[in-house]
């Protein structure tokens, strides 16, 4: 609960120009959180709508280009790197919640189970594909040249005793490979939207 009023708290912060507020969000689970907290902010005279997106660059681009207010999905190291490769100077208001990353697989029910050669897909953003590796890292998969560097990336394997081979995609379509290959690396919150148990 406290971590909802911290998001209330940080949306009726956008609230100067009082009356509207335009939020980006991911639909599960940032937009069901935004739309859990909307009766509490409409009290406090804060009419907020959410605008769903199923992508991590669109609410970024969109709230720089002033069309929406806010937005509501990711963590810090995303932003900075988001900041540094698109020139835009988008500021965190307050820090929220950070979204896990899971190991699925429709193959294996163990990650010592992960056959020699097998297929790892971990996302292509900087920093969730960094974050997926160090998961991987901290399970004995593979070791990383620095194991606390967050923009970690698959040259920076260095040892890969199960020989596995890395397929980086958009995060947002991982879930859709799951079945084609040996494990995938997926936020949760695109794993929630596909019902997936990690």
């Amino acid at each position: 609960m406290k971590k909802l009023l911290a998001v209330a708290a940080a949306v009726a912060a956008f609230s100067v120009h009082a009356g509207d507020l335009t939020v980006a969000a991911t639909p599960v689970p940032h937009a069901e959180i935004l739309n859990f907290v909307k009766p509490q902010l409409e009290k406090e005279g804060v009419n907020l709508k959410v605008k769903e997106f199923t992508d991590y660059i669109q609410p970024n681009v969109q709230v720089a280009e002033k069309r929406l207010d806010a937005n509501f999905f990711q963590h810090q190291p995303y932003l900075d790197e988001f900041n540094k490769a698109k020139g835009t100077h988008l500021v965190s208001v307050t820090g929220v919640h950070i979204e896990p990353l899971g190991v699925y697989s429709s193959k294996i029910k163990k990650l010592d189970e992960l056959p020699s050669g097998a297929t790892v897909v971990i996302p292509n953003d900087a920093t969730n594909g960094g974050r997926a590796l160090l998961l991987l890292d901290k399970a004995g998969v593979i070791k990383l040249k620095d194991n606390s560097n967050i923009l970690s990336t698959v040259k920076d394997v260095a040892q890969n005793p199960k020989n596995v081979k890395f397929r980086e995609l958009e995060a947002a379509t991982i879930p859709r490979v799951l079945t084609q290959v040996d494990i995938a690396l997926i936020n949760t919150n695109y794993a929630l939207e596909a019902k997936l148990n990690p």
